[in-house]
């Protein structure tokens, strides 16, 4: 354990982690449920450091019919998943709770959304500086490294630190003759 930064906490059986534990990883998501063999094995949670979690029954270290919760409380669906199709573009917490009144709307589904360091973009686990072209999670820490691909969706995709006006833009207010 000492070399891979992971902790466990659990039952041991032969010198292995097996029975009951918690295992928890150098990037602080950690593992509750039944481990065999030093594998998870049967029915265990991975609760990762955003407030997610994935729960499912594992075979020898391999998930088998998980359900992933985000943060929000919001369960994923592979098929006829409601949220956020091409007809209703509301958050989650706006689906539960309502929509807000005009000009009070929410820019994400953290309410209030987090502040973004100055020059970066907020890309779903941490903040992306474009400069150096490093992924921080959102304490801070190093994540990634994006590549070009990863780099030209952050800039497309993702909320700025600073504004831009959006919406309709007309090229010539008027146009002289």
């Amino acid at each position: 354990m000492e070399f891979t930064g992971s902790e466990y906490r659990g039952d041991h059986r032969h010198g292995r982690m097996e029975g009951k534990g918690e295992y928890i990883l150098p990037t602080e998501t950690r593992y509750e449920g039944d481990m065999k063999d030093g594998m998870f094995h049967g029915q265990g949670t991975l609760y990762f450091p955003n407030g997610s979690k994935y729960e499912a029954q594992w075979d020898c270290g391999i998930a088998h019919e998980g359900t992933y919760t985000f943060a929000d409380g919001l369960k994923y669906e592979e098929e006829n998943w409601p949220y956020c199709d091409g007809y209703d573009r509301r958050f989650y917490t706006e689906m539960c709770h309502g929509l807000k009144p005009a000009g009070r709307s929410q820019l994400t589904d953290l309410d209030p959304p987090r502040d973004i360091p100055k020059g970066c973009y907020d890309c779903g686990d941490g903040f992306y500086d474009p400069v150096s072209r490093v992924v921080n999670d959102y304490q801070h820490r190093f994540l990634r490294n994006a590549d070009d691909d990863e780099h030209e969706w952050i800039i497309r995709t993702c909320r700025k630190e600073w504004d831009e006006i959006t919406g309709y833009k007309p090229r010539h207010m008027y146009s002289q003759t």
